[in-house]
């Protein structure tokens, strides 16, 4: 007969093992994460996780890929599309610390009713979730990201991560940042856009693989009410 007795040391161990190495392994991911948000302080993101899922999803599926992505300084993008994006996307994110507390509440409160029509992430959820997680959902992902929005909101601050977030975002297939996006749909340059197109451009943002600018009407005048509200 087998000793159960003898193997049974033998599992407890290598599963003691298997665990103290996975902890080991996720504070190192972890630590690498937070270390390149300080670095992203002075070094500008040359990819992220969505532009490397994007190129994967493009060589899996054997379909043209082609990338824009031209990272500019934040006083090359004009002010109504920094506005335009805010209004948009984090109206309070200025007067947050990296969570909405009060627009979380809210998206809860519509789960429970059954009727979610918007999210709750800030552009310091969104930034970290473009750099390092993709467009995946899940729980675990959320709350990994919870643990590097404070980094990123101590390491970078609101300018800082208002011009990453602004570069890096994906504005269409293929198209990230707002030069691009810019120079693609309105063949100007992200310092010239005006304020409709800037709107329009905004408006895209939720489903840019879904949405086109020039259908926007609808939500893009809603946003240009908000900016108008805001004192933009």
């Amino acid at each position: 007969m087998p000793n159960t007795h003898a193997n049974t040391p033998r599992r407890t161990g290598f599963l003691r093992s298997f665990i103290r190495w996975l902890v080991i392994g996720v504070v190192v991911l972890w630590s690498l994460a937070a270390l390149t948000l300080v670095a992203a302080r002075w070094i500008d993101p040359p990819t992220t996780a969505v532009h490397i899922q994007r190129r994967l999803q493009a060589w899996i599926h054997h379909t043209p890929y082609r990338e824009r992505y031209n990272f500019i300084p934040l006083s090359h993008i004009s002010a109504d599309l920094q506005h335009a994006v805010i209004a948009a996307e984090d109206a309070n994110f200025y007067q947050h610390h990296g969570f909405d507390w009060h627009q979380i509440q809210i998206a809860a409160e519509d789960d429970m009713e059954g009727d979610r029509t918007r999210g709750a992430s800030t552009l310091t959820q969104q930034l970290v979730k473009n750099l390092f997680f993709g467009t995946g959902r899940s729980i675990l992902r959320k709350g990994v990201e919870a643990t590097l929005v404070p980094v990123a909101e101590f390491a970078l601050g609101k300018q800082r991560i208002l011009e990453i977030y602004l570069n890096v975002v994906e504005w269409g297939p293929g198209i990230y940042g707002a030069e691009p996006a810019c120079r693609y749909y309105d063949e100007t340059s992200a310092r010239n856009v005006s304020r409709e197109q800037a709107a329009r451009l905004a408006a895209i943002l939720p489903a840019p693989l879904k949405r086109r600018p020039e259908r926007m009407n609808h939500y893009s005048a809603i946003i240009l009410r908000r900016m108008d509200q805001m004192g933009w």
